[in-house]
């Protein structure tokens, strides 16, 4: 196995033209896994985390931009206004995990089970991709992550960021899993309100063969916050009947199986709790500030 160093993101992208078969790693923590149980044996590996380009975030004129290099430890430091996507770096892994990881990594796994990518689906992110020549296209969050650990990347481009328009208003990520820490998601839960848009987005891991949206339970849920005026009043309350009918709608967005971690129902269940916590808490955030 050839394994490239790059220095520079045109270096990188050059290594990346001329071997396109070469697979990128950063922190490794997910494709250390797959080389350590022999279930992948690329030809050649790039390391781009010695690469400045990828390690940096930036926020201008109503946009974030998020590099794939940026770690969970730093996202924790240096973004902890983007409350769910904090939240989300913190369930990754141990602290050594979070030191290494980067949202990159989740990006070019396209696991389902990636912590950060429900956030990046509730926050309606763009994904950035670059090759040689710092060509770069922007390609929507559900049309980058096509299946189960399959994604839009092609031979010759790597992952520069992520990027998204910032909303106001709260947000939360939370999961489920078989334990309390370092553990792989059985249902994952991200939910941000859009004061501006009046709008409330929710996205799901873990419980279908990409993340996904739910769409009708949004719907729902900004209908019945207009019609008890909470917009405007954030002191107003919802009816607890709205609130079960957000989690209902919410688990029916799910497809989930059954795997080693959990049953489908159990994972429907899950994410009907989560739903009914995360807009509570939502709801809690806006009055505590109000």
């Amino acid at each position: 196995m050839d394994v490239l160093l790059s220095r520079t993101l045109e270096e990188a992208l050059d290594v990346k033209a001329r071997r396109p078969e070469a697979v990128p790693i950063a922190g490794g923590t997910d494709l250390m896994v797959e080389l350590n149980f022999d279930r992948h044996r690329p030809e050649a590996m790039i390391d781009v985390s010695r690469v400045p380009e990828l390690r940096v975030w930036s926020r201008d004129n109503g946009t974030l931009f998020l590099g794939a290099g940026v770690t969970y430890t730093r996202i924790m430091r240096e973004l902890p206004q983007f409350a769910a996507l904090a939240q989300a770096s913190r369930t990754v892994g141990s602290p050594q995990i979070r030191n290494r990881g980067t949202v990159g990594g989740n990006l070019g796994t396209s696991s389902p089970a990636g912590d950060a990518l429900p956030v990046l689906a509730a926050y309606d992110a763009e994904i950035v991709l670059v090759r040689a020549g710092t060509a770069t296209r922007s390609v929507p969050w559900h049309q980058f992550m096509v299946g189960p650990k399959k994604n839009a990347l092609r031979p010759e481009e790597l992952i520069l960021g992520a990027r998204w328009n910032v909303v106001r208003g709260p947000g939360s990520f939370s999961k489920i899993g078989t334990r309390n820490a370092m553990v792989i998601s059985m249902a994952g839960l991200c939910l941000v309100v859009d004061e501006d848009g009046k709008s409330i987005r929710v996205a799901l891991g873990s419980v279908a063969p990409t993340i996904v949206r739910a769409p009708e339970a949004e719907a729902m849920a900004a209908r019945a916050m207009d019609e008890a005026g909470a917009w405007d009043d954030p002191a107003a309350t919802l009816p607890e009947s709205s609130i079960e009918d957000f989690g209902e709608m919410v688990a029916s967005a799910t497809k989930p199986i059954d795997d080693v971690r959990g049953t489908a129902a159990y994972r429907r269940h899950a994410c009907r709790v989560l739903a009914r916590r995360a807009l509570t808490w939502a709801l809690d955030d806006r009055r505590q500030k109000a």
